[in-house]
């Protein structure tokens, strides 16, 4: 029995689209076409009823019985493939999002480990905030986001990362004096901080909007690396990762700035859809795991 056919099977069954799983298995949709079509003349069954226009591709009563036996094929299948040489056994693409703090820290150290390790899976990589890659992972056109998490979606798996706290900091050049500060103080120079659209920010802008006095001015960026360089350069007073900037206050280019109010850590998780089954995902999320551990220890 053609595996390809039983993936496509699960791909166009759980996305309900023959488009959609064409765009999933990087082919095209006249291929999806003719392996589902192999596929009921190879089972002498129709599994899926064929509306046409925008409405979703559905299984009949008889492909509706069969998906969790075409489910547990692959899964034994899979489990095959990881008890052999992983350098062989993954090869494909893997359509990595990931959060900036990340690829600002420990990515290399993941990318070199995915390249050791499984020499022929080719890496897609898109970096933006969470509220971009958690509607990936849910679309299921990224396979993996390293992000702030964890997602609550029935289908996606959450692997613990790392947590890093957020501080304030400042270059020496604003001269601040070095006592705690009130909110009120620090709203005398432009905020720095993540986009508009991430939850740091939005946590960040509720507490200033509280206080008494003038609205504080951001300055957003999508970028943490600008973030840090405007900060460095005296623009105004940043909110950055602790992991981010150790090197910088060692330094003497950067130092933290006392407040009576910090933002809430930062806690990563590498999540990804696991239905259908997802083996590169999967591998990579552990592998994520402890480079994340390690790159911890090494900076603790």
């Amino acid at each position: 029995m053609n595996y390809k056919r039983l993936e496509t099977f699960i791909w166009v069954a759980t996305l309900g689209s023959f488009r959609k799983a064409a765009e999933q298995m990087h082919t095209t949709q006249p291929a999806i076409s003719a392996r589902i079509s192999g596929l009921e003349s190879e089972l002498g069954v129709k599994l899926f009823e064929r509306e046409g226009g925008s409405s979703p591709i559905a299984l009949t009563a008889k492909g509706k019985e069969l998906l969790p036996y075409v489910e547990k094929i692959l899964y034994q299948a899979e489990e095959l493939r990881k008890r052999t040489d992983v350098a062989t056994a993954y090869s494909g693409t893997l359509r990595l999002g990931v959060s900036e703090t990340i690829a600002n820290t420990w990515l290399p150290a993941l990318l070199t480990r995915i390249h050791e390790d499984m020499p022929n899976l080719e890496v897609e990589m898109t970096v933006d905030v969470t509220t971009n890659l958690a509607v990936g992972v849910k679309e299921r056109s990224l396979d993996l986001g390293l992000l702030l998490g964890p997602l609550s979606e029935p289908s996606v798996v959450n692997v613990e990362l790392c947590h890093y706290p957020l501080s304030w900091v400042a270059s020496p050049k604003l001269d601040l004096p070095d006592r705690l500060h009130y909110l009120e103080e620090l709203a005398n120079w432009p905020i720095i901080t993540y986009a508009r659209n991430t939850k740091p920010y939005t946590e960040i802008n509720h507490r200033f909007r509280c206080l008494d006095g003038p609205p504080a001015r951001f300055f957003a960026s999508t970028s943490l690396a600008a973030c840090r360089s405007l900060a460095i350069d005296a623009v105004g007073i940043a909110t950055l990762p602790d992991i981010m900037i150790d090197e910088d206050i060692e330094l003497g280019k950067l130092k933290k700035i006392k407040s009576i109010w910090s933002p809430s850590d930062l806690h990563f998780t590498a999540s990804y859809s696991d239905d259908p089954i997802n083996p590169f995902s999967e591998m990579t999320a552990k592998m994520a795991a402890e480079v994340a551990k390690e790159y911890a220890d090494a900076h603790a």
